[in-house]
């Protein structure tokens, strides 16, 4: 058994700036955060000022992986999971609303309480590779410390009522930390650019000839071919999909979208694309569509102003909410 972690950016991204402004160039930043790499691009004739710019976007990135990222010793989310009750600013809050409603559009099956059955498949740092499949007892054992419903907010104060649930903001605070660098950007008066951190991605603006950015995505067989492109103009992606991050056991990949009810991975999906003007949005419902019916998932879509989404499902077929701009390779 090994374990794999999809290293390819998930977004292909075409940034020829056309025009005829030869002092307008592209500046460029990367930085670590999140177990990942978030890059910025900027398109200015002042690279002095963007290069602050941009510095001023990754301290609010690292300031959200500092504040929420369950993962770092000390964060309110991290002392939530350890003292079970922690005194959550307006901000926080606003996230485990997002996050209530993704569970609730999914019927309780976007859970950020999933860590237990996380690490019963493999995909913890804390465990050793698996040599074979988790067993009925282990799932089931995991499963019973699953359960977002034992998160309680009282006014600022957010209680989780049974000793072994913890919350894990993986599925969705990278997500709102490139939302949050966007607002900078945008605040600083940036027109053109991007930032990207793997499988979130937000386009500023358009091009600098006034067309849409293209965004190559990857197909799920094969990652470094591309699918097709899709176009954003000012606007938000996120994708999930069953080659980002697996364990192999046995020869066989098993992904890390896991459905609560069957306790193994999503079957019915390879990859799922939402498209809209909000990274948070976009990243937590690129997760929460993965664990939805198909049909659910474009019917959202269908009736949600904004809000597009590209499916493949277990066979290959791609379905595609009505206003999304793709083109096929």
């Amino acid at each position: 058994m090994s374990k794999s972690r999809n290293i390819f950016l998930l977004f292909l991204l075409f940034l020829l700036l056309v025009g005829c402004d030869k002092k307008i160039k592209r500046v460029d930043e990367e930085r670590f955060a999140f177990g990942t790499f978030f890059k910025i691009s900027v398109f200015s004739d002042n690279e002095k000022r963007t290069k602050e710019d941009i510095e001023k976007a990754f301290q609010e990135i690292e300031r959200i992986d500092s504040k929420y990222n369950s993962k770092v010793k000390g964060s309110l989310v991290d002392n939530l999971n350890n003292l079970k009750q922690e005194n959550f600013d307006d901000e926080g809050l606003y996230l485990l609303s997002e996050v209530n409603k993704a569970y609730k559009l999914s019927n309780g099956k976007y859970d950020i309480t999933m860590e237990p059955l996380m690490t019963a498949w493999g995909f913890s740092e804390d465990v050793p590779p698996r040599e074979t499949l988790p067993t009925n007892l282990e799932l089931e054992a995991a499963a019973e410390k699953v359960d977002f419903s034992q998160i309680k907010v009282d006014g600022n104060i957010v209680t989780i009522k049974k000793d072994d649930v913890k919350i894990d903001t993986g599925s969705f605070l990278k997500g709102y930390a490139v939302q949050k660098a966007g607002q900078e950007l945008r605040k600083a008066g940036v027109k053109s650019g991007f930032i990207s951190a793997i499988s979130s991605i937000e386009a500023i603006g358009s091009k600098g000839d006034g067309t849409p950015w293209k965004i190559g995505i990857q197909n799920p067989n094969n990652p470094s071919e591309i699918l097709g492109i899709v176009e954003l103009n000012n606007q938000s992606m996120g994708v999930s999909g069953d080659y980002q991050t697996y364990v192999e056991i046995n020869g066989k990949r098993y992904h890390h979208i896991i459905d609560k009810e069957t306790k193994f991975p999503v079957q019915d999906k390879k990859m799922v694309v939402v498209v809209n003007k909000n990274s948070l949005e976009a990243d937590l419902y690129s997760t929460t569509f993965f664990l939805m019916p198909i049909e659910k998932v474009l019917e959202k879509a269908n009736e949600t102003p904004d809000l597009d989404v590209l499916i493949v499902d277990k066979n290959d077929e791609i379905y595609i909410s009505k206003n999304l701009k793709f083109n096929k390779k």
